[in-house]
């Protein structure tokens, strides 16, 4: 992680779950660090377990993914502030336990896409303006999941696996546009298996999953991955980088 040392990364989703130790990680690890998401007070919460000598390098950023004028005024932010950025991890997700084929469900369907999509692309879109400009030698990396590659038989998955198999594709419509840009900006999907995350608790409170018996990874183990892609020598890129639990079913 030397080369990254006082480098900017943006974190989205960064509040809870994989995100949270995601931004504590990268700190911990030399870095300037951008947490965005709705509730900006869990992410200044953060500090606390971070070490004094470089909690002041965490930075806390109201945005709705869903939003694309939010995600444009945080990357402003970010460019007024630092000049720009070198590392974006989208980790920010959407899912709402509700069957597809269930009548009203349009809300819970269209917040699958405008998060895990199109929320997606257009922070990606931003960090890579970022980078470009700057000829910064970067790094965009996806949290994307299993679903992304396959889709299980459970209930209320909706447009969860769709969205998934999206970033799969945007990942590598990603690399292609930037090899053909003449960049060497790195771009990873990381696809975990299952997490004990709020979204996961989601899934016990309505019922869908019980996974109180079930192999489960932590938030750590998925910002550790993120530490070893971003880890890797600069002629070195890692697609897809898959992470299960041993002995998980899925």
């Amino acid at each position: 992680m030397d080369r990254w040392q006082g480098k900017v990364a943006i974190v989205t989703g960064a509040s809870s779950g994989i995100g949270a130790a995601t931004v504590k990680e990268l700190v911990k690890a030399g870095m300037v660090v951008v947490g965005l998401a709705r509730r900006v007070e869990q992410i200044q919460a953060l500090k606390a377990d971070l070490p004094k000598e470089v909690a002041s390098n965490l930075y806390a950023f109201k945005c709705d993914i869903a939003k694309e004028d939010d995600i444009l005024k945080a990357f402003k932010f970010v460019e007024e502030k630092f000049g720009g950025m070198d590392v974006l991890v989208n980790n920010a997700g959407a899912y709402e336990n509700v069957d597809l084929l269930v009548a009203g469900n349009t809300s819970a369907l269209r917040q699958s896409l405008d998060v895990n999509v199109l929320g997606l692309a257009l922070c990606s879109r931003e960090a890579f303006i970022s980078m470009k400009k700057r000829a910064a030698d970067g790094h965009i990396i996806h949290i994307n999941s299993i679903e992304g590659h396959k889709v299980p038989c459970y209930p209320g998955a909706n447009l969860y696996p769709a969205s998934k198999h999206a970033v799969t594709a945007i990942t590598e419509t990603m690399r292609n546009e930037m090899r053909n840009a003449g960049t060497k900006i790195k771009v990873t999907s990381i696809s975990p298996g299952l997490v004990k995350t709020p979204m996961m608790d989601l899934c016990d409170e309505y019922g869908s999953h019980d996974t109180s018996t079930m192999p489960m990874l932590h938030p750590i183990d998925i910002a550790q991955g993120i530490l070893y892609a971003l880890g890797t020598p600069p002629h070195v890129q890692v697609h897809e980088l898959t992470i299960k639990a041993v002995g998980e079913p899925v």
